[in-house]
């Protein structure tokens, strides 16, 4: 799922774009907390990692922008080898593949789950290669925050997708509805108009919602928190408490049993987990969803999506003092990695997510690969900043040659991705919330007499007995 949420302010209920600010200090980024030289394996040695690379559904020019970067990448570090395996973060698997070592050495997981994985022990302490790199110490300190431990020290870095929960919709499905595509819903009733109108005009389902694997919790959380309700409360004695019968989080699961037993606008399957249902979405067979507001980089990757498509971005709608669920990705080092393929794995994850974000050079270099390829690949789609508000604007300015996504159909995110309100996600046994949450879901979409009530409160023991036996 996508891989998105912040850690350490969760109970806070919001995150202001103030603390979205780039930090800094004096620190010699050199050294690491010893005094002693940050990197100490031999620069020159052979050494060979392993990476994460696309999702298995990518298309050959995305592959080959990625053997692009190979390449140039062995040509500055002649002495790295890297290989890289297609890659895609699922709970279902994870846990799996973290415990049999199957893992490539440079993985991602969400931002959620970098505080579990440290404070188990089963991520490398990557903190001296890290704080080595130029811009070491102008991480944005809510989102650095996910990867250190206790301790202070670096176990992860934020590296993409840092993105607020939006609302996909076909453009070109507005239309045929008689609908004004430059004037997308902004309130959940007219999400659920909007969706009537499409299916009764077109046939096609107006609305889906994801129902499989964790990704069913994650986005019924979302639409909770939009209404201004969270899945999990904390007193801030380190102590959580889950709250799945939160008032918002029913008011979300009865809207969409109205799509789908009242209106008959919403689609009718249970198996859509986050692949399945851009898979859906990029089809034609739904017209609107919410997911991270960075998606369209995987429509266009893997769905058949372009600028020609009809694709349309705009902000969650919001009441209550609700916001936007926030979430991202990190990329960590298996624990086993040695010194050397640490300092290498740093290495590859400054060249492949993050140099490009600082470097006027490697910004300009990854946009022109990615415009050129055959297909294009998606340059500019918006995210929320890894460093700051301004490197963000300085770093689409460099690249604005080369800019393909139809950012004119996204204004209705881009005119607030910096000011509304944002949701980090739960701090506590998060995946084993969603996961709760899944089988109500699953059961609004297939049951006309689900009692959502019951289900919850169900819901609800399975999620605080998981918080409780996590400690």
């Amino acid at each position: 799922m996508r891989f998105n949420r912040t850690t350490a302010l969760v109970m806070a209920g919001t995150m202001s774009l103030g603390l979205l600010a780039a930090c800094s200090n004096d620190d010699d980024p050199t050294t690491s907390d010893s005094g002693s030289p940050a990197t100490s394996a031999d620069p020159n040695a052979p050494v060979e990692i392993t990476v994460a690379g696309l999702l298995p559904t990518a298309d050959d020019a995305a592959k080959q922008q990625l053997a692009d970067r190979i390449t140039s990448f062995q040509e500055k570090y002649p002495n790295i080898t890297v290989k890289s395996e297609d890659y895609e973060w699922k709970n279902s698997t994870f846990t799996t593949q973290l415990a049999g070592g199957t893992l490539p050495n440079v993985f991602e997981i969400p931002l959620t789950d970098g505080k579990t994985l440290i404070e188990n022990g089963q991520l490398a302490d990557i903190d001296q290669y890290v704080k080595a790199l130029p811009y070491g110490s102008d991480f944005n300190p809510a989102l650095l925050a996910n990867g250190q431990g206790s301790d202070g020290k670096i176990y992860a870095v934020p590296a993409k997708s840092i993105y607020a929960v939006a609302l996909h919709y076909n453009r070109k499905l507005f239309t045929q509805a008689g609908l004004d595509p430059d004037k997308p819903p902004t309130t959940w009733d007219q999400v659920r108009e909007d969706a009537k109108a499409i299916h009764d005009k077109t046939g096609v389902a107006g609305y889906a919602t994801m129902a499989l694997d964790a990704s069913g919790g994650w986005q019924l959380a979302a639409g909770a928190n939009s209404r201004g309700g969270l899945i999990e409360t904390s007193a801030g004695d380190g102590k959580y408490t889950a709250t799945l019968t939160d008032p918002a989080v029913k008011a979300h699961l009865e809207w969409l049993k109205a799509l789908r037993w009242e209106d008959n606008s919403l689609l009718a399957r249970a198996d859509l987990g986050w692949g399945e249902i851009n898979a859906a979405f990029g089809g034609g067979e739904l017209a609107m969803y919410t997911s991270g507001s960075d998606v369209y980089n995987a429509l266009v990757e893997g769905n058949g999506v372009d600028a020609d498509w009809g694709y349309g971005l705009t902000a969650i709608p919001t009441d209550n003092g609700g916001g936007a669920l926030t979430g991202g990705t990190l990329a960590a080092v298996t624990k086993d990695s040695t010194d050397a393929q640490k300092d290498a794995a740093v290495k590859w994850i400054d060249w492949w997510y993050l140099s490009k974000l600082q470097d006027q050079t490697q910004a300009v270099a990854d946009a022109k690969t990615r415009a050129e390829a055959d297909p294009a690949q998606a340059v500019g789609t918006p995210v929320l900043p890894i460093f700051s508000e301004e490197n963000y604007k300085e770093s689409q300015e460099w690249i604005k040659d080369y800019i393909n996504v139809p950012l004119d159909d996204m204004k209705g995110y881009t005119d607030v991705m910096f000011t509304q309100k944002l949701v980090p996600e739960a701090s506590a046994s998060v995946q084993d919330l969603y996961n709760a949450l899944v089988p109500v879901v699953q059961a609004v979409i297939t049951d006309k007499n689900a009692d959502v009530d019951k289900l919850l409160d169900e819901a609800n023991k399975t999620g605080q007995a998981a918080i409780d036996a996590a400690g």
